[in-house]
């Protein structure tokens, strides 16, 4: 049951499920058969689509939208229609004003998604990782934990991050190399890999089908044509191996390793 109910005017399907100590803010909107957990603040004019799992002590800010369907336009190379799962936030999040995850986003507990991002489907995102202002993160994406994307970073579809890895303010990754030109592109599709603690600094563009390896670093301002090779840092348009990443900054030697 709602135990307390700020503002006035929230629609809540007579199948939704909210928990004990949950704040709604004006104009909310519950669809049905959502579940939203003990102690979750909502905040005006979110709307929790049919289906969406919202965890315990879980802030949503004004204006958000959880569980979007996706639209699909006449042109759309996704050309799969079938129905997919509810969006799931797990317990202790934090996600913006203005933010739109979409069903089929499965996110675990203690991430911050920040305001004006957005999740696509079939988006994982592991724990405790930031997703900051402005981020977009693209369908078939995974996201592993204690990650930290910054504001304005572009995730594209079918990349995999994986644990501990920085992406910095206003870098682009890509998955096309065709541009969208000939059916041969269909068969070499690919987004970007980046192995555990890869680094990458401000205004990078990584092409298509390119791994930057673990522990590795990315300069600012770089252009990765090729694969980047494990604790190296690479520099330059295209970007060419400058030396070994610093062994004290390699996370084996940070100390705070879980």
């Amino acid at each position: 049951m709602i135990k307390e109910v700020v503002g006035l005017n929230c629609v809540i399907n007579e199948t939704a499920k909210i928990g004990e100590e949950v704040t709604l803010g004006l104009f909310c909107v519950i669809e049905a058969d959502a579940v939203i957990g003990d102690g979750c603040q909502i905040g005006p004019h979110v709307v929790v689509h049919a289906g969406s799992q919202v965890g315990r002590e879980v802030r949503i800010d004004a204006h958000s939208t959880i569980g979007k369907r996706p639209m699909r336009a006449r042109r759309s190379i996704f050309k799969d229609d079938k129905e997919l799962p509810p969006c799931k936030i797990g317990d202790n999040c934090l996600i913006g004003a203005c933010a739109v995850i979409y069903a089929g986003a499965d996110l675990a507990n203690n991430c911050l998604i920040a305001d004006h991002a957005a999740v696509r489907e079939n988006v994982s995102i592991g724990e405790l990782t930031i997703v900051g202002r402005g981020v977009t993160i693209e369908n078939l994406t995974t996201i592993g934990r204690r990650c930290k994307l910054e504001t304005g970073c572009y995730i594209t579809a079918y990349s995999t991050l994986e644990d501990y890895c920085f992406v910095a303010p206003n870098v682009t990754t890509s998955n096309d190399n065709y541009l969208g030109r000939t059916e041969e592109r269909f068969k070499h599709f690919k987004g970007v890999t980046i192995r555990r603690v890869g680094r990458i600094v401000a205004g990078d563009v990584i092409l298509p089908g390119l791994e930057i390896g673990a522990d590795a670093v990315v300069a600012a301002g770089a252009v990765v044509t090729r694969d980047v090779p494990a604790r190296k840092v690479v520099l330059g348009a295209p970007a060419r191996v400058f030396k070994d990443t610093p062994s004290e900054q390699l996370l084996e030697n940070q100390g705070w390793e879980e």
